[in-house]
């Protein structure tokens, strides 16, 4: 059991997370971070392992390949921000900036579901990817190895996250932030 001085201490909380949790919800985004600046690096013709004649011919590096590869590291950057709702308010009563529901809370379910399902899907794309690097000589793509590698914690942490949300919101405890009166 976690105590009071091993959680994360905010004033604006209604109920504290454990720091753990705290942090695991945190390195996701780091986790992802790596692939996503070698992602950018590609994207601008900076050298990342591929030769100019494998990033022109195969990906149109640089050039309209680049708002693929742009476009994919952030969204993916993006869907690992996420993680950070299951450690602060927003994940627990939405933002009253938010049209029609701002300042309700959010279903436990509704935040479990989807994270649990994104755990499974990135733990199995990211090992399966992992399985075909055993097929490709990626003896000239170390970097790529290296900022690659990290994104293999991103399911499972992303799992740990959601299962200390899921154990947290089912205690019967109040919201991070107590919901919102609607104007």
């Amino acid at each position: 059991m976690t105590t009071t001085a091993e959680r994360v201490q905010r004033p604006d909380y209604a109920v504290t997370v454990p720091r753990w949790a705290f942090w695991v919800a945190h390195a996701v985004p780091l986790c992802v971070l790596p692939s996503g600046l070698w992602r950018l690096a590609m994207s601008v013709g900076i050298p990342v392992g591929f030769s100019d004649a494998v990033l022109r011919a195969d990906y149109d590096l640089p050039g309209w390949g680049a708002l693929y590869t742009i476009g994919l590291a952030v969204i993916l950057e993006g869907l690992a921000l996420l993680t950070l709702g299951l450690v602060y308010p927003w994940g627990e009563v939405v933002p009253r900036w938010m049209p029609l529901i701002g300042g309700r809370p959010v279903h436990r379910m509704a935040a479990v579901i989807p994270a649990s399902i994104g755990a499974a899907l990135i733990t199995w794309i990211s090992f399966s990817q992992l399985f075909l690097w055993g097929t490709v000589d990626a003896t000239d793509l170390p970097l790529m190895g290296l900022t690659y590698a990290p994104v293999l914690a991103w399911g499972p942490l992303l799992a740990v996250a959601t299962a200390a949300y899921f154990i947290r919101r089912g205690r019967g405890s109040p919201p991070l932030a107590e919901p919102m009166e609607r104007p």
